[in-house]
């Protein structure tokens, strides 16, 4: 049983989740009640040191009973009431992206400063499904030094000691400790449960930590809990169990010295069908997070023009709001329907605070820029929300006469292909819709002006199953629809590998989690193809539609080819109807390859290509040989790549909260998740080379936050019709985050470098120039062109 250890730290603890099988007012409710339970333990037991995470907490406290809210001050300001995470909640640790994770931190440790005069030392994430490699890095950043978590488990991810450096790829580390057997216990006899941690450790003298009280829907450690340790104390078969916290266990190991094992990368699996369920909750955070950094980037460049204020408060709003809905069982899908219903309206209102301050930052910048007037014509003014060059196609819509065609000109008066597409309204002759490529400088805008009357493009060559432009050959197979050549010109390689399959349906019959599921192979059929055609044909793009359809499911999709593009967009359509079903878009690739490259939060990792579900943020990539095929994506999170074939798990209908070892009975009156419609896009890249020189991650990112076309009018105004206003070079390093400073009127920089290896960059942000040095897969913050920790505080 251990005998031998020297000290075991009892570690009180409430785990609240806020949200999971009930909506978050509960949980609102819940947390005052546990907090309140710990204030009263705390004054009956002086040696009780409670302990607690997630610093939104404290702030419903704060908003609701000031009274209770005093009294945690106090207690902390003790040092009884121990504050671990220096998060805002406790997220899912693998699907929101790398700014959203220093968000937490940001917001988190902030309030603690300034609400306790403290921030947390010790990260914490105790009931999430995996760990993400970027976590030591940001936590080193941010003020902690120390790690704790449960999942996953021993049986599904074996470590040289609970107790471990966690290293990520960048070199920051964090010393790391699997909670042994559960975070929570009984409110009555603790006994076996911390018998049963005790046994799960090592031999040996030592210090550990073993976490107690009642959790998951709150409560903490009960008045039989603290009686009880006293208790199994006296019983003399145990080691010395010390009423204690975190800080005081990890300084405890750090004092003794010794040998600590160190862990690299991420801390994987644990429910691998969360990467999937709930198709929803995943697309609106991906769409909520890129309004946000949209939005900062020119609310930034409004800001320091002078055109427009930087809303500060609302965008701050706007990321809590974000930052809670990543709470696990939340965007992993996991938790009951109408916390669905909550969730929804919540990012839909942070996604519109953050579409309002955008729209109010960009319009004020167009009314600045001088547009001289001209009969019968529509100034458009294009703005890129990244700081390096981008060329895509925008569409606009508007009420103008069809009959007389339309030209586009730029700001220089060089003639700019136009193609018209099919409007949004079924109303003939009161609305049309263009679309034409642009040129726009970084984190800038330019100016084009739509002319009433039409100029002659020539068109590439297009039929129902062929694409083609200077880049790509694309053919379909007209039998089942499937990709039958995927031609890289510049090469002559085909990447495709035809007659694999696409549209597969597997049986799913594990839990919403996923418990104990390694890969979704289980095939249960594959869409037929119901029709092929060519949809558009002109100057500008080609489009054919695939639709197909399995059960009481179709699916639409349309496979774009811009004229210019070197990749191709597939704009999907599902309408699903099928429980217990996924559906697995594979693109397989003739690439002989044994590892696939996925996009992780402020980083990439290399996992093997061996059929295993993964979690990945918007793009997977397989190169071998000297050439490759990278899928990127606007909404999901679950792949698996087997040998050069990527799979998206586009969507899971489970039953809502369903937990193993509950089992469904048949003909039970169950509600399944993600039936019906939904949308999403796919970019397919071919490339010589990986997925470093094919710009992948600046392909992604363009796809996720594509540029945005305002229709104007003529006036006088002091700005050209062409600007930049910050570039980060196009290397290896991105700038992701532009915004205002947290303190002062300053602005704050992030940037990372993507390529996993040292680089320079030349960073030109506002007219201040930065340069810096990056170690391989490095954050790093400036603050009007100093460097700083991840909080924006000097002295990092």
């Amino acid at each position: 049983m251990g005998s031998g250890l020297k000290r075991v730290h009892m570690i009180g603890n409430a785990h609240i989740d806020p949200v999971w099988l009930w909506q978050w007012p509960e949980g609102y409710q819940e947390v005052r009640a546990s907090f309140q339970s710990a204030i009263d333990r705390l004054d009956e037991f002086p040696d009780f040191v409670f302990t607690c995470d997630s610093s939104l907490f404290f702030a419903w406290v704060e908003e609701t009973d000031p009274e209770l809210f005093e009294r945690i001050r106090e207690k902390v300001a003790e040092g009884r009431f121990q504050v671990i995470g220096g998060w805002w909640i406790e997220p899912d640790c693998n699907l929101p992206c790398g700014e959203s994770f220093v968000r937490q931190a940001l917001y988190g440790q902030r309030y603690l400063r300034e609400k306790f005069g403290i921030t947390a030392t010790t990260g914490a994430n105790i009931d999430s499904f995996g760990h993400n490699g970027t976590i030591p890095q940001i936590l080193a950043k941010s003020g902690c030094d120390s790690y704790v978590f449960l999942r996953p488990k021993v049986d599904e991810k074996d470590t040289p000691s609970p107790l471990f450096w966690w290293e990520s790829a960048d070199g920051s580390r964090v010393l790391a400790y699997r909670i042994p057997h559960e975070y929570c216990a009984p409110k009555d006899d603790i006994g076996e449960h911390v018998e049963r941690a005790i046994a799960t450790l090592p031999e040996g003298r030592g210090e550990y930590a073993v976490f107690y009280g009642v959790g998951n829907h709150g409560g903490g450690p009960t008045i039989a809990n603290l009686e009880q340790i006293v208790e199994l104390n006296g019983r003399g078969d145990l080691p010395a169990l010390e009423p204690s916290s975190l800080r005081r266990f990890f300084d405890g190991v750090a004092a003794n010295g010794g040998e600590i094992p160190t862990v690299r990368g991420e801390l994987q699996h644990h429910s691998r069908g969360c990467y999937t369920s709930h198709s929803g909750i995943k697309r609106w955070n991906r769409r909520a997070e890129n309004l946000l950094l949209r939005a900062e980037k020119w609310c930034a460049v409004a800001d320091a023009l002078g055109a427009h204020a930087y809303p500060h408060a609302e965008l701050t709003q706007a990321w809590k709001l974000v930052l809670f809905n990543q709470f696990h069982d939340t965007l992993c899908g996991t938790a009951i329907e109408p916390a669905y219903e909550d969730a929804r309206d919540q990012l839909g209102h942070a996604s519109s605070l953050a579409a309002n301050a955008f729209n109010a930052a960009v319009q004020s910048v167009a009314r600045r820029i001088d547009v001289e007037h001209e009969d019968d014509v529509r100034p458009v003014i294009v703005f890129n929300p990244h700081p390096w060059p981008l060329r895509t196609n925008v569409e606009v819509e508007y009420t103008w006469m069809r009959e007389a065609g339309a030209s586009i000109v730029d700001d220089e008066g060089q003639v700019v292909p136009v193609q018209e597409i099919r409007p949004l309204t079924t109303m003939s002759g009161l609305r049309a819709r263009l679309t034409f490529p642009v040129e726009v400088p970084p984190l800038g805008y330019r100016t084009y002006r739509v002319r009433p009357f039409a100029v002659e493009h020539d068109s590439p060559p297009a039929s129902d199953t062929r694409l083609e432009n200077d880049h790509l050959l694309l053919e379909l197979d007209p039998a089942t629809g499937r990709i039958a050549r995927f031609v890289l010109k510049a090469t002559g390689a085909d990447l495709a590998a035809p007659g694999a399959k696409h549209a597969v349906v597997i049986d799913d019959q594990s839990d919403t989690w996923g418990h104990g599921i390694t890969s979704y192979d289980a095939e249960a059929g594959e869409l037929e193809l119901v029709s092929l055609k060519l949809l558009e044909h002109g100057p500008v793009r080609s489009v054919v539609r695939v639709e197909s359809g399995w059960g009481a499911s179709t699916l639409r999709e349309d496979y774009v080819l811009d004229r210019r593009a070197p990749y191709v967009d597939v704009r999907v359509t599902l309408d699903w109807h099928e429980p217990l079903k996924l559906l697995k878009l594979r693109y397989p690739a003739s690439v002989d390859a044994t590892s696939a490259t996925f996009e992780t939060p402020y980083g990439h990792v290399e996992r093997p290509a061996s059929g295993e579900e993964e979690p990945g943020q918007s793009w997977v990539d397989v190169s071998a040989r000297g050439r490759g095929l990278a899928v990127i994506h606007d909404a999901k999170h679950g792949y698996d790549a087997r040998g050069g074939d990527i799979g998206i798990s586009a969507v899971r209908s489970l039953v809502w909260a369903w937990h193993l070892p509950r089992q469904l009975e048949e003909g039970g009156d169950f509600q399944y998740m993600d039936q019906g419609r939904q949308t999403f896009t796919i970019r397919l890249v071919p490339h010589a080379g990986d997925w470093r020189e094919a710009g992948v991650v600046r392909l992604a990112a363009e796809l996720n936050q594509p540029a945005f076309a305002l229709i104007e009018s003529s006036h006088r105004g002091p700005l050209p019709q062409r600007a930049s206003h910050a570039s980060d070079g196009g290397g290896d390093v991105v700038v992701t985050v532009i915004k205002r400073a947290e303190d002062g009127g300053g602005y704050a920089v992030r940037a990372y470098e993507t390529a996993g290896r040292a680089a320079t960059a030349r960073l030109e942000i506002f007219g201040r120039v930065i340069e810096g040095s990056f170690g391989a897969h490095e954050i790093k913050t400036f603050v009007d062109g100093r460097e700083t920790d991840l909080l924006e505080w000097p002295g990092s």
